[in-house]
């Protein structure tokens, strides 16, 4: 490996000053809004989606300073990639704490939670999703195919389905489909997305039982969010797609107890 020389180091230095400024910004930035969004007025929910914007600003960032360590010192910076990480997971627990983390649940479990946010449209919450969506994918590639956090990834993206789905206002979900809608598009490319991502969620789940923790809560969360995948199909009539779902999780299912049966198995030849 070449040795960094100390022009590298300084231009480095230079280089990451303006972000490292940005960051120490947002931190102050965020321990100010905390105070604000704990005093639990209205206002409160709509301050933590303020909340989870900022930590993806911040997140990015902090990718901004790998990425240039990279390109001058041929080097990643693990400080400030752990730290994009550690940001990513406070705006997903920020949406969390606004629209719930549940998976497979009716829309009416966690309807309430949505009226408070009633004023960020379709389109901000298309937007921040998007948004959120991207900085993961980010971090994901940052850290690169052999990262000892691959699997860490799994969680961050399950829970990213999860509130992905949760703030999409489901009861008005046909009015602002209408082609007449400012809302058509937001709302149309939300539900393509959150499909996928319920779907990537499940089969990521399950390929992490089998490659990695032989763990059955892994492969039980796979399922689940095949569960909500299919509990989203029924709520938009889409019956193909469900019975689709509905074979995937019987298989999946009988996967699951042949499994279950064989850990059984093993444990009482011990």
């Amino acid at each position: 490996m070449a040795k960094t020389s100390d022009l590298d180091r300084q231009m480095y230095h230079d280089k990451v000053k303006i972000y490292v400024s940005m960051t120490k910004a947002l931190l102050e930035s965020e321990k100010k809004l905390l105070v604000e969004a704990k005093k639990n007025t209205p206002q409160a929910p709509l301050q933590k989606l303020t909340l989870a914007d900022e930590m993806l600003n911040l997140s990015s960032y902090y990718m901004a300073i790998s990425g240039i360590s990279q390109s001058v010192i041929k080097n990643k910076n693990e400080e400030a990639l752990n730290d994009a990480r550690k940001s990513l997971y406070k705006a997903v627990i920020y949406l969390e704490e606004v629209v719930s983390n549940m998976i497979d649940a009716p829309f009416s479990d966690y309807e309430e939670k949505l009226v408070p946010i009633e004023s960020f449209d379709p389109n901000q919450r298309y937007n921040l999703i998007c948004k959120m969506g991207l900085a993961i994918d980010m971090l994901e590639q940052a850290y690169g195919d052999n990262s000892k956090w691959r699997w860490t990834f799994v969680e961050i993206e399950g829970r990213f389905a999860a509130v992905a789905k949760n703030i999409i206002d489901l009861k008005n979900v046909y009015t602002n489909m209408s082609m007449e809608s400012p809302y058509y598009d937001s709302s149309v490319y939300h539900l393509r997305l959150i499909k996928k991502l319920l779907s990537q969620a499940a089969d990521r789940y399950r390929e992490k039982y089998e490659l990695s923790t032989s763990q059955t809560l892994d492969f039980k969360t796979g399922i689940n969010f095949l569960s909500a995948l299919r509990r989203l199909h029924i709520v938009l009539a889409e019956s193909d797609e469900s019975q689709e779902i509905k074979k995937k999780l019987a298989i999946w299912s009988q996967k699951l107890e042949t499994d279950l049966k064989k850990q059984e198995e093993a444990k009482k030849r011990k």
